[in-house]
């Protein structure tokens, strides 16, 4: 089976796993985003930090949200640093792909003592 921009997300990925590796499970989500910043950037992974994401209802901006990341302008990338990733999580991302009209987003949990990643991929 082939995935949708599988060698990108396998680096995006690897790069969280090496942060989990370093810092272990405990912190604040923010340090885990600050932390994939310089890893991103040693591995020199092109990304946009904080993405505006912006939802238009009847053509006009009903609300603007900021997605952690989008990599390469393909994968959509939102951090966690939760015990369990939930549905709740998911509808985000997902909703975050719809207003993007990216098709691929990476959900990655640092709370757990194992890194937690789902690939989600938007249908709609």
């Amino acid at each position: 089976m082939t995935y949708l921009h599988k060698d990108l997300t396998e680096k995006i990925i690897g790069a969280a796993m090496e942060v989990h590796k370093t810092l272990r499970n405990g912190f604040l989500e923010s340090v885990y985003e600050e932390a994939m910043v310089i890893e991103l950037d040693l591995q020199k992974i092109p990304f946009e930090k904080q993405k505006p994401v912006d939802v238009f209802y009847k053509g006009k901006l009903a609300k603007q949200f900021f997605c952690d990341f989008v990599v390469e302008g393909k994968v959509l990338v939102e951090l966690k640093a939760i015990k369990r990733l939930s549905e709740t999580e998911n509808a985000q991302v997902l909703n975050y792909l719809k207003a993007t009209g990216l098709s691929l987003a990476l959900l990655i949990n640092f709370g757990a003592p194992s890194l937690e990643f789902k690939r989600i991929i938007n249908t709609y």
